[in-house]
């Protein structure tokens, strides 16, 4: 019997797109299923079934069984499909690894929106905010190719939203969070991750996007 193995995401979230590129690079076949998160009329029973506490994408479904939040999704999906490994075999390597991915999410990602939203001295704050942590990623990238070393692992794909988002925020904002001569080796991994197929197929169409976030950011909601 075939495996079941769908996934509820939403075309702009770097969340839902860190599961589609772990899926692709285990070599995974799944069936897509596009959500609308941007009104909770809109979300489809299915997915307020799968995840009935946080109502959100991404939802992986595997042989009739949901597991949530992308960090998670991304361990379910290395611990299952053992070929083409994303974190590392030494138990230090991947705990390190789990460590700056939550790094991100915690401390990196955030902060962006804040500074976006924000003005004055919070938009200050914030963008001290996310240029210190992209110097401390700066730090840990420490010369490789890629954070897993020289293929993409783990962490590479939890800091998509920074290799693509953050630089298309920067292309309209103005706000500059990220520059080659703070953060040299993380603009270059930035280029070379976008650069791999298996990223580039999985990242929304960067005029779409740019229109998408602006609309929300000029309090018309999170609608295409």
């Amino acid at each position: 019997m075939a495996e079941e193995v769908k996934l509820f995401g939403t075309w702009g979230s770097p969340f839902s797109r860190r599961v589609e590129i772990a899926l692709e690079l285990k070599g995974v076949p799944f069936e897509y299923i596009e959500e609308n998160v941007s009104d909770h009329k809109l979300k489809s029973p299915l997915l307020l079934k799968y995840n009935p506490i946080h109502k959100k994408v991404p939802v992986l479904l595997h042989n009739g069984k949901p597991i949530l939040e992308s960090l998670i999704i991304l361990e379910y999906i290395d611990e299952t499909w053992k070929q083409n490994p994303i974190l590392p075999q030494d138990p230090h390597e991947r705990a390190l690894a789990r460590f700056w991915a939550k790094f991100i999410d915690d401390k990196v990602n955030p902060p962006v929106w804040r500074a976006l939203l924000g003005s004055g001295d919070e938009r200050e704050k914030a963008m001290e905010e996310v240029k210190e942590g992209l110097e401390t990623l700066e730090r840990v990238l420490n010369g490789k190719k890629f954070f897993g070393g020289e293929t993409i692992g783990m962490l590479d794909i939890a800091a998509n939203f920074i290799a693509f988002w953050l630089r298309v925020v920067q292309e309209f904002s103005g706000l500059e969070f990220l520059t080659p001569d703070k953060c040299p080796a993380l603009t270059k991994w930035c280029d070379e991750f976008v650069s791999c197929d298996v990223v580039k197929e999985h990242l929304p169409p960067r005029e779409k996007l740019i229109a998408f976030t602006k609309n929300w950011l000029s309090g018309n909601g999170w609608t295409d």
